[in-house]
């Protein structure tokens, strides 16, 4: 069913101020994106764009409509500057402008006519189409290993902040030992500094 071209500009103007968020991790959730981004700008809708050809612990990807093409501007800038902070860790997140292919629900162009046919191997096209055939397949290949090592980088990300975790935990509790057993007062009156108890 052809769409109206109004239809057709709305859904225009819906892709401009929409963002493409990449290398999520797949425990995230549209609760968690909209506590992010809120401080930035008021975020009207998220969809995820579900990955039907990888294993389900692959980092993930959305669509984040914000209130504003401006403010999808601002907010890309400040994702490709600072880590991106999800539930308190920092995260490699990409992101980037939407376009209107990556939404399942783009309206067809005004006018526009889609013409299929079969090639016969006499063809001038045949051969124009079996090197796309086969250039498909080569990128299929390199998704999959491409995949393989982002998976890698995520669990080397993950051990990493892991261990960053356990050693500000450690920090924490001796803190909290040495003010509980009074160890803090006892050097603080040696060496003749104020501590305060709270």
């Amino acid at each position: 069913m052809e769409s109206s071209e109004e239809e057709y500009n709305a859904f225009k103007q819906k892709a401009s101020r929409t963002l493409y968020l990449d290398n999520l991790s797949p425990q995230v959730t549209e609760s968690v994106i909209r506590t992010a981004l809120d401080q930035f700008a008021a975020v009207k809708n998220v969809k995820f764009i579900p990955n039907y050809i990888g294993p389900s612990n692959l980092p993930q990807c959305a669509l984040v409509e914000l209130d504003s093409a401006k403010k999808a501007k601002e907010v890309i800038s400040m994702i490709g500057q600072y880590p991106f902070m999800m539930s308190g860790m920092p995260r490699p997140v990409r992101a980037r402008h939407a376009v209107m292919e990556m939404f399942d629900d783009q309206p067809i162009k005004p006018k526009r006519k889609i013409k299929v046919r079969w090639l016969e191997p006499s063809d001038p096209d045949f051969e124009v189409a079996k090197e796309l055939k086969n250039l498909t397949r080569k990128h299929a290949a390199e998704i999959e290993f491409l995949h393989k090592l982002q998976l890698q980088e995520e669990e080397k990300l993950a051990k990493q902040q892991e261990d960053t975790l356990k050693v500000h935990y450690k920090k924490f509790k001796m803190i909290e030992g040495i003010m509980a057993d009074k160890t803090a007062h006892r050097l603080a009156r040696k060496y003749n500094l104020h501590v305060v108890d709270e």
